[in-house]
């Protein structure tokens, strides 16, 4: 393994906003240290602020890796190759860019599987279609589906420098809602192989350095679980509340009653506006008026008593719903049976907003 070949594989590594340039081209390998056991690569950035350097490091360790035998330890680290007095330092972002959102919320389960990101975006829908203005940022950064289930693939953001050297990254905006994900600056396919200080660096540039402007509500698509990126998210960004996602069954209950005690923990001690029962009941297109309980009956209504936190909705399994997450039309928009159902959900989860 020799510099020469290293400096070929990070050829694989394209910077999004740079009409398909590699690091390699755009000259901002500034080193490359090969020790026993451990690659050190280190990346020139022109500017501390640029949006995507999270994004560009972790490509460039996680393309690495492919490459270098099992066992090997990678390291990518970041210098300023032109560093302008004025400019303040990379991570040190305030909360500016929040200050006209009235109400921020997380969308949180305690496991994957359960539909999180698909209420997320339907209920962001929803609320925009009942005449809020709304944003959402898509914090499951190791698995970003919002691109897609927002049919926003491949749009890139714009990045705007403003007065004083600060850059902005302007939102995606459709179906009445402003989008941001990490998944706008990785290909669909690359995984984001991140240890948890730089996800939750990344994560904290998605949402701070983004023009909001102003907004009613600004969800956070959480990631599943109940780790630092969540203690992170709480510490770092206003977030006043989070809704809790799970479906009926007892295995997922089991993992989202940790989410719901982790919000109630006094360290973390954010608001439960309520639960959603995801995948309530089955039912047929052919047979709009029958429910299956395939998943189990009742379980987040259980739940929501035994914790004293409202019930929200309750969102039927209906394949309407999978069409419109993977087609990139989420059912919101629509006045199905499914989409009434998101609206009704917004409409509660505005209410207690207001409380």
């Amino acid at each position: 393994m020799t510099s020469k070949e290293i400096m070929g594989w990070l050829e694989e590594v394209i910077h999004p906003a740079k009409e398909g340039k590699s690091i390699v081209e755009l000259g901002m390998v500034n080193g490359i240290a090969i020790e026993e056991g451990k690659v050190v690569v280190t990346l020139g950035f022109p500017k501390r602020r640029d949006p995507l350097t999270e994004y560009l490091v972790g490509a460039t360790r996680a393309t690495i890796i492919r490459h270098v035998p099992q066992g090997t330890e990678v390291e990518v680290k970041t210098v300023v190759k032109e560093e302008a007095p004025h400019k303040s330092t990379g991570l040190d972002l305030g909360v500016e860019e929040l200050n006209n959102v009235r109400h921020i919320i997380g969308v949180a389960s305690g496991k994957g599987g359960v539909g999180k990101s698909t209420v997320a975006v339907n209920l962001a829908v929803a609320l925009a279609r009942l005449g809020y203005k709304v944003g959402l940022a898509d914090a499951d950064i190791y698995g970003p589906s919002v691109p897609l289930m927002t049919g926003t693939e491949g749009v890139l953001p714009e990045a705007i420098e403003e007065e004083g050297g600060k850059e902005i990254i302007m939102p995606v905006e459709k179906y009445g809602v402003k989008w941001m994900s990490i998944g706008y600056f990785a290909k669909p396919e690359q995984a984001l192989i991140w240890r948890g200080p730089m996800a939750c660096n990344a994560l904290k540039q998605m949402i701070l350095q983004v023009r909001w402007g102003i907004l009613d509500f600004l969800l956070i698509d959480m990631p599943p679980g109940t780790g630092d990126i969540h203690i992170s998210l709480v510490n770092e960004i206003p977030m006043e509340g989070a809704i809790v996602v799970t479906t009926p069954q007892p295995v997922a209950l089991a993992d989202v009653e940790k989410a719901v005690n982790m919000f109630q923990n006094p360290q973390i001690n954010r608001k439960i506006y309520g639960l959603v029962e995801n995948m309530a009941w089955f039912t047929p297109e052919e047979l709009p008026n029958n429910k299956y309980y395939i998943f189990g009956k009742n379980g987040g209504e259980e739940m929501a008593k035994k914790y004293d936190i409202p019930l929200l909705g309750q969102i039927p399994l209906v394949q309407n719903i999978r069409e419109g997450g993977d087609s990139g039309e989420p059912a919101a928009l629509s006045s199905r049976p499914d989409g009434l159902a998101f609206l009704d959900l917004a409409h509660k989860l505005a209410q207690e907003a207001e409380k």
